[in-house]
């Protein structure tokens, strides 16, 4: 097998086959697409507001204690302190600055000289920046070599819960000296919060149902008129009359719903104008036929007036078989599912009871829709044939996906190849005794493919190579 044929066949049976169901696929597809792009891409620029917002939000909270521990006793100093720290950041006072020379970025110095100016005068500001400052601290390099760490604090001077919650490398440290020649330390080891994983999904799924909703509701205003000019095209297609659609639907799909109704009306009048005139034709030959009979009766030659008598037989057998079908094509029979089984058993029997070799063979029950006189009468013409000219007739009956197929063999002498296609046209026949005993008038097997066709069927006949002619019928099984 080839290697393409295999994810081919799967994406095939993966892949709706209706059309809203595509759509909302794709809708779909798109929506998440979208999304993923947008977490992407925004996802970095939220951590990095977040930083900066805690940032900004410490380096303020640090401004206010250095001034608040000015004028705070010293008993009361470290209760402050401790009261202020929080989960994500340490404050302390030691002798020892927790960063011990200033930042060197330009990021760093520009941050040093905002605090500097919110400060008493004199004030010195230590500042250094671990954590990536694009990227933010979930970007973090390996602490640089050239940069300080609370580990760097001498135990003596480190707050009790210094090592607890710094459990990670801190992100900043920040040294301001008091008047008095301390130094307010501050480090934190803040994270901003995880992407919110679940109100994204919540989001997306709202979305994915509204869309699927809207969707649903916007296609099957298209898929609904169209079904149904679906199938009236194929009821049409089977010979059955049925009442014009009502337009509905977008602007395309009610002038497709009119242009079909137009056509219907055209084809019925066409068929009904032409099987009216075939019937008024046929008709009118009999006077002239009957008439020229009796004037033959009276030639005196023998083997003329027999000729003559012979001849005019042959087109009053013609003309009243054409006037049959004519008949039957006007008659305006109802369609309805029937049991193909007992359609063929029945026709079977007639033969049998007529002395007839006849068999049929169902694999299955099939149910066909049709109209059951004119199928059976194309059925019996198959048969009859068969039995003309081959004797005995075997018929079987199957289901192939939406298809009932009909054999038909006899044991005859078959057709020549190039005359298998002659066989269905009207008044051909292949006996050139041109005998109604032996040959027929040659319309049966025309009358057959036309109401055959009418079905939405199709027939073909070819040789077998153990002998004799096979003919298969194939009709739909409909929804």
């Amino acid at each position: 097998m080839n290697r393409t044929a295999l994810p081919r066949k799967i994406a095939a049976f993966l892949w709706p086959s209706s059309l809203a169901s595509q759509l909302i696929v794709l809708m779909l597809a798109a929506i998440v697409a979208a999304q993923a792009l947008s977490i992407w891409i925004f996802q970095d620029e939220r951590r990095i507001a977040l930083v900066a917002a805690a940032r900004d939000n410490l380096l303020a909270r640090a401004v206010a204690l250095s001034e608040l521990m000015e004028d705070t006793p010293v008993a009361l100093q470290d209760r402050i302190l401790e009261a202020s720290s929080s989960r994500y950041a340490v404050f302390w006072l030691g002798d020892t600055p927790l960063a011990p020379e200033p930042g060197t970025s330009r990021f760093e110095q520009r941050l040093q000289g905002y605090m500097s100016r919110d400060l008493a005068t004199g004030q010195v500001v230590h500042l250094n920046i671990h954590a990536d400052e694009k990227r933010g601290p979930g970007r973090r390099e390996a602490r640089d070599d050239d940069k300080a760490s609370w580990r760097d604090v001498p135990k003596r001077e480190r707050p009790h819960n210094l090592r607890k919650i710094m459990n990670k490398p801190e992100d900043l440290s920040l040294s301001i000296q008091m008047t008095n020649g301390r130094w307010l330390n501050v480090a934190t080891s803040y994270r901003p919060p995880s992407g919110a994983f679940f109100a994204l999904m919540v989001q997306l799924g709202l979305t994915a149902l509204l869309t699927v909703l809207i969707i649903g509701l916007a296609v099957r205003r298209v898929t609904r008129p169209l079904k149904d000019l679906a199938t009236s095209a194929e009821k049409l297609g089977r010979g059955e009359e049925q009442e014009p659609l009502t337009p509905s639907g977008p602007r395309e799909v009610r002038a497709l719903t009119s242009a079909f109704n137009d056509m219907q009306d055209r084809l019925t009048r066409f068929v009904q104008d032409r099987t009216r005139m075939l019937a008024a034709i046929s008709h009118d030959l009999r006077t002239p036929i009957t008439s020229l009979r009796l004037r033959a009766e009276f030639i005196d030659d023998d083997e003329n007036r027999d000729k003559m008598i012979e001849t005019l037989d042959e087109m009053a057998a013609m003309t009243e078989a054409a006037l049959r079908f004519a008949k039957d094509e006007a008659q305006a029979e109802t369609a309805e599912n029937a049991d193909l089984g007992a359609l063929l058993e029945a026709i079977a029997g007639d033969q049998q009871d007529l002395g007839h070799n006849c068999s049929v063979e169902t694999s299955e029950r099939i149910i066909v829709p049709c109209r059951p006189m004119a199928l059976k009468r194309a059925l019996r013409n198959l048969i009859e044939n068969g039995i003309r000219y081959g004797e005995a007739v075997s018929i079987k009956a199957s289901k192939k996906g939406q298809e009932a197929i009909i054999r038909v063999r006899d044991k005859g002498p078959g057709i020549p190849d190039d005359r298998l296609k002659d066989v269905f046209e009207p008044f051909v026949r292949l006996e050139e005794s041109r005998s109604e005993e032996t040959g027929g008038i040659g319309l049966g097997l025309a009358i057959t493919r036309s109401i055959i066709h009418a079905h939405g069927g199709r027939i073909d006949l070819r040789n077998r190579e153990a002998g004799g002619l096979e003919a298969e019928v194939r009709l739909p099984l409909g929804s």
